[in-house]
């Protein structure tokens, strides 16, 4: 465990500066970071559909593994299209583990992000590794198969699902069923949790996984059930110890860079496009295409 004390106020400053920075700010906060130190904690993603109860199962999950290790918590909200605003209700459920001296949570909107994180999230967690966290949990917006983003952000993907709801058929088409790590059917005292939980076994087997070598556990968890939460936790650390020996790591920290440019990208790309008026689109599509990049080589 770090045992410098947390400094809540400057990371949250910092976190607020960074959540709000655009692209040039954030190339900036980079060259910073750079000259800090080289540490990098662990990254753990939490998706799923609404509705599954990935808030109160980070909750718990943060309470076992915040004994040991200072972990922090990045939850993300869905962000209104019209008023760009967040209820961050992520946030409030999880209040009550802020007492937890090596806890840290904060809620994010998703702002103009549509693939289920948000803004700045590659530099969010830089900060995180600049204040000396061992792990970073991210929960994501929970839209569903929007969120082949958050593969390369973490280092073990945990999957929620619930029990009799067909989001297994949902997540077969979006590909997820080949991304997670760890699949979980949540609130396994309803009907249908085993019989969920053989149909997943069954669809991974025949799906295969990337990382080979790694057998995707499928767990059931309950709320009441605390060591339901604490196998999961257990199967989070197999896997990273699956991934520091197998050396598989560094296919996803090259992945996580070429996120992280893209994102930059697009977003100087929506500034762009929105800069223009609507005689620009009378041209010929060549025309457009060609003033686009050039823009883009001058703003950069």
């Amino acid at each position: 465990m770090n045992q410098n004390p947390l400094d809540r106020r400057a990371l949250g400053l910092t976190l607020t500066r960074l959540a709000n920075a655009n692209v040039d700010q954030v190339l900036a906060s980079e060259a910073q970071a750079r000259a800090r130190n080289g540490h990098a904690a662990y990254r753990i993603g939490v998706t799923g559909p609404p509705g599954a109860g990935k808030s109160s199962l980070v909750g718990r999950l943060a309470q076992i593994r915040a004994a040991d290790r200072r972990l922090g918590v990045l939850a993300i909200d869905p962000s209104s299209p019209k008023s760009g605003g967040a209820i961050l209700g992520d946030r409030i459920r999880m209040d009550d583990l802020e007492n937890i001296d090596e806890l840290y949570i904060r809620s994010f909107g998703s702002r103009s992000s549509s693939d289920g994180l948000t803004d700045n999230l590659p530099e969010l967690i830089a900060a995180m590794d600049s204040f000396g966290f061992d792990e970073v949990m991210v929960e994501t917006v929970g839209v569903g198969q929007a969120e082949y983003a958050v593969r390369p952000q973490v280092d073990t993907l945990v999957l929620v699902l619930l029990p009799d709801s067909g989001d297994v058929v949902q997540a077969m088409k979006a590909g997820i069923m080949e991304m997670a790590d760890i699949f979980v059917v949540n609130k396994s005292d309803l009907g249908g949790a085993r019989k969920m939980a053989a149909d997943i076994k069954r669809i991974a087997t025949l799906r295969g996984h990337a990382a080979a070598g790694w057998k995707q556990p499928v767990l059931l968890t309950s709320m009441d059930h605390p060591e339901s939460i604490a196998e999961l936790s257990s199967a989070i650390d197999r896997h990273r110890d699956f991934l520091a020996q197998s050396g598989m790591r560094d296919a996803l920290l090259h992945e996580r860079s070429r996120y992280r440019i893209r994102r930059l990208v697009e977003r100087e790309l929506v500034q762009v496009l929105q800069g223009l008026d609507q005689s620009f689109f009378e041209a010929p599509l060549m025309e457009q295409y060609r003033a686009v990049l050039a823009e883009l080589g001058r703003r950069t």
